[in-house]
């Protein structure tokens, strides 16, 4: 049976008319759904870290402690070392990037290791996101930046010495001069 130019394009019509509506319907009546967060629920999902170090809980690790979680939770991604795993190369690189074949990893790229520490909580370990403790995140960062030079093998990481810390590319990145005239949140 074959079927006429009018009747699709009139069922097609009502599709879409359907559709909107029922969006339309849905948004009038959302406010209807959910609560208001209450300050503990808030408190759980704020942990933001930012370069400045705002949002650093307390805490520390050490690079020993950072191998051991390195290889029970972050090896079958990264590799061996932070390289040669499915995912993205933690380690290596520096002095690299103004070159022909820039390798952009956590010791050449990344400005600031207070970013690491916020990525590696929030991310962190791909399966589970946000299961580490503050005590392993500031480990597994201790860890991440022994193999890359940035802190000693016997090092151990806590707020003030992260905040101490100076990546080899924190002079690499600048402000776009559209940019610079924002204030942003304190």
């Amino acid at each position: 049976m074959r079927k006429e130019p009018f009747a699709m394009f009139s069922r097609n019509r009502c599709l879409i008319a359907l559709a909107w509506l029922a969006l339309a319907t849905s948004a009038a009546v959302a406010h209807d759904f959910g609560r208001t967060a209450t300050a503990e629920e808030i408190r759980l999902w704020d942990i933001d870290v930012r370069p400045d170090g705002a949002g650093l809980p307390q805490g520390s690790g050490t690079v020993a402690r950072g191998r051991q979680l390195f290889n029970m939770t972050c090896f079958a991604c990264h590799g061996e070392n932070g390289v040669g795993g499915i995912r993205d190369r933690l380690v290596g690189g520096i002095g690299s990037l103004a070159s022909e074949n820039p390798v952009r990893t956590v010791g050449s790229y990344w400005p600031y290791a207070t970013t690491l520490f916020d990525y590696i909580r929030r991310a962190m370990p791909y399966f589970a996101p946000g299961s580490l403790s503050d005590d392993d995140t500031y480990a597994l960062s201790a860890y991440i930046l022994a193999l890359n030079g940035i802190v000693a093998a016997d090092a151990q990481l806590d707020r003030t010495s992260l905040l101490k810390l100076k990546m080899p590319n924190r002079d690499g990145f600048f402000t776009d001069p559209e940019f610079a005239a924002l204030k942003w949140p304190q």
